[in-house]
């Protein structure tokens, strides 16, 4: 099988996969439609790896769309150590495109036991987290490559449906991301190129990426599929992270990912961008051109809704991705030691 056939195949589904959920999201709906009617007080997310990065962008919506306070839960604190938190009128959302991972499972029945209602969003609607209480399959089909490419996007569509019907919203606005993310599809070759020009600065296998707001958990996917496929050391900060220590190891030709949609997190990631090139970093900026220098490496990205953009900004990334791991000489369906499936416990 060639290097990469399956990830790139299956990056290639996500239009398919996000037009069918924005189509019949009617599951979605009905989950909203009754958190809207329970109204928690608040929501712990609690995933790992990708679906980690989903999670976060749902911590995004439901504070600014909704205004309900969220946070990234520790599950340990209840697999390990055994804490009995007050969870009565909160909602845990557990997001796993496996459903199978046993923290994940445990930490769900646990804080059900403790009053939580919990809203399990993933890909395997038979899987036992499925089954705890809510549920919302992601309808992303069978997922091959080690890397998770097409389920990370229709987990975050996912949870925009959740919480646009939570709010009362109008769902019809998801109608053209399949649209733009084969728009994205069709400019991999411009992907290819730039993945060539960024190869040039990789010989300390150093990278960072960064972003502000919607964009911070597309930074954080991107990182993670270059690290996984292309075995970089690639690091995500918050844009704010970043000035509060980091920027001191921003040195000449460190290539720098920033993931700049227009936007409020764009207009507040600009002065970084500044700093960054203060300090010679080799910047490609993925995002509307008047954030980008002129001569200076990057991927245009079209206006869309901040809320939205992240469900398909990150397509271009995970072609970088692949596309970096095949110029190292590497098969990005196959990165050495790690399985589709991670169990924790």
């Amino acid at each position: 099988m060639t290097p990469g056939s399956l990830m790139r195949a299956e990056i290639g589904e996500q239009p398919t996969v996000l037009a069918a959920a924005a189509q019949d999201p009617a599951e979605a709906r009905e989950v909203g439609h009754l958190l809207r009617r329970r109204a928690p007080r608040f929501v712990l997310l609690a995933a790992r790896g990708t679906s980690d990065h989903a999670a976060l962008y749902a911590k995004y919506l439901l504070e600014i769309r909704l205004g309900v306070p969220a946070g990234l839960a520790s599950p340990s604190t209840l697999t390990v150590y055994g804490a009995r938190p007050d969870l009565r009128d909160v909602l845990l959302v557990a997001v796993s495109q496996s459903g199978g991972s046993p923290d994940l499972v445990e930490t769900a029945l646990r804080a059900r036991s403790c009053g939580a209602r919990v809203l399990a969003v993933t890909n395997a609607p038979a899987s036992e987290l499925a089954s705890v209480d809510l549920h919302v399959d992601v309808k992303a089909g069978a997922e091959r490559a080690v890397a998770a490419t097409k389920t990370y996007g229709a987990e975050l569509l996912a949870l925009w449906l959740v919480v646009e019907a939570w709010r009362g919203g109008d769902l019809q606005r998801a109608q053209g991301m399949a649209q733009e993310a084969a728009d994205h599809l069709g400019r991999s070759d411009e992907v290819a190129t730039l993945a060539g020009h960024l190869g040039r600065y990789l010989d300390g296998d150093r990278l960072v990426c960064t972003a502000r707001g919607y964009s911070y958990p597309t930074a954080r996917e991107a990182a993670l599929k270059l690290m996984e496929t292309a075995y970089l050391s690639a690091h995500a900060f918050s844009a704010a992270d970043l000035m509060h220590g980091p920027i001191a190891m921003i040195s000449r030709d460190l290539p720098v990912l920033a993931i700049a949609p227009a936007g409020a997190g764009a207009t507040a990631l600009a002065p970084v961008l500044a700093s960054l090139r203060e300090r010679g970093a080799e910047l490609a900026v993925f995002g509307a051109k008047s954030y980008r220098a002129p001569g200076e490496l990057g991927y245009t990205l079209r206006e869309v809704d901040d809320d939205l953009s992240p469900i398909t900004d990150i397509v271009p990334l995970q072609l970088l991705a692949l596309e970096t791991a095949l110029a190292r000489g590497l098969d990005p369906d196959r990165p050495r030691g790690l399985a589709k499936v991670t169990r924790t416990w």
